[in-house]
């Protein structure tokens, strides 16, 4: 069966939105509505939609504000935006203070919007690689991003799960989609939390973040610290009072591993040997081997002399 699209929609005209939510539900959309603009931001970064609608026919600081957050973050920036405009309005409207995907005058053609959705939808799907599990950019955004960082006081870290696959052979790939998705989410809003940067997902369970060479110890720490605090609810309480869980090794034979734990190597880019995400990614395998053999989730930063 195929998931329904999700929308996020706002509106301080609560009529207008009823009758919107309406006939967008009746084209199969999910319509999560709000009338209200404070808690609107952070609802979204707690729950992110497939496209946002807001009704822009009386634009404030406030609601430039919020798509300005949404549109400067590398996670959210994805989410397109269609504005409502009054139709007296689109000649002078502030493009540039309200950044937007796409927009629709006011009175609503219906079948109109249902076009302009639609198109919005396939365009972000063509535009951007995000990982279609966690939504974060995928690899063709992480090296763009390596080789912008490259010659820079930026840190490219790799994050890697310790022992994934025997844990998607026990508990499956449901549960070990739902643990990819949380490290998404962890490693994201470390991220933001600290003061931003980019956050990417690879593929599988390896991931990618990068922020100031400064800042990457302290983003490292929050990252565990997170993930070690909710790892326990990934494992059924038998696994969890045992300390490990059993699964078969490459072998084919039974084996006790340690519950789930990362790796994460910090690769300094402003080194003089680095000169392409290639000699990246080198180094960054070897550090990734030097912080599994703790055992338990570590971060491990090249500190060799440039």
């Amino acid at each position: 069966m195929k998931q329904k699209r999700r929308i996020t929609l706002y509106s301080p005209d609560a009529s207008f939105a009823a009758t919107l939510e309406i006939r967008l539900q009746s084209r199969a959309y999910q319509v999560l509505t709000h009338h209200k603009l404070s808690p609107l931001l952070g609802l979204i970064y707690a729950d992110p939609p497939d496209l946002i609608i807001i009704d822009l026919t009386s634009p404030n600081k406030d609601l430039k504000g919020l798509l300005q957050s949404l549109k400067s973050d590398s996670y959210f920036c994805a989410i397109p935006v269609i504005g409502l405009i009054a139709a007296a309005e689109s000649e002078q409207f502030p493009w540039d203070d309200f950044q937007l995907d796409d927009f629709v005058v006011l009175p609503i053609k219906f079948s109109e919007l249902f076009v302009r959705i639609e198109l919005s939808l396939r365009r972000i799907q063509r535009v951007f690689d995000n990982n279609p599990l966690t939504r974060l950019p995928g690899n063709t955004s992480v090296q763009n991003a390596i080789a912008d960082a490259i010659g820079k006081p930026m840190a490219v870290c790799y994050i890697d799960i310790n022992n994934f696959k025997p844990y998607n052979d026990v508990y499956g790939f449901t549960r070990g989609d739902e643990v990819l998705r949380m490290l998404g989410r962890i490693m994201s809003n470390a991220v933001k939390e600290t003061g931003g940067g980019f956050a990417g997902h690879i593929g599988g369970d390896d991931f990618v973040f990068i922020v100031p060479l400064e800042r990457a110890e302290t983003v490292c720490s929050i990252i565990i610290d997170n993930f070690t605090t909710i790892a326990l609810d990934l494992f059924d309480e038998e696994d969890r009072e045992n300390g490990y869980y059993v699964a078969l090794n490459r072998k084919g034979q039974k084996e006790s591993f340690p519950l789930l734990s990362i790796a994460i190597s910090v690769v300094p880019t402003d080194q003089a040997k680095i000169h392409h995400c290639g000699k990246v990614s080198e180094m960054a395998a070897e550090l990734k081997a030097v912080a599994k053999k703790s055992g338990k989730s570590c971060y491990v930063l090249d500190k060799r002399k440039k």
